[in-house]
């Protein structure tokens, strides 16, 4: 089953994680590069992106999935 992965900070690093996973799919040093990560996992899975910030909330979301009411995106 895809799990959406979620970007998340990670002992001073960045972490790329599968929903309900303990362990990171990848670790990196900027987030930048975890997004990249995620993103590419995400489209090859058909599932969502979520980004969080530093204290743990989400700041973004990008979807790749197949949603029959995908929200508008302002910020591409």
């Amino acid at each position: 089953m895809a799990r959406n992965q979620h970007v998340v900070p990670h002992s001073g690093r960045w972490a790329v994680k599968g929903d309900g996973s303990k362990r990171a799919s990848k670790v990196v040093s900027t987030q930048k590069e975890a997004i990249y990560v995620a993103r590419k996992i995400a489209r090859n899975q058909g599932t969502d992106v979520v980004i969080h910030g530093l204290d743990g909330k989400i700041r973004g979301k990008d979807s790749y999935g197949n949603d029959p009411f995908p929200p508008r995106d302002n910020k591409h």
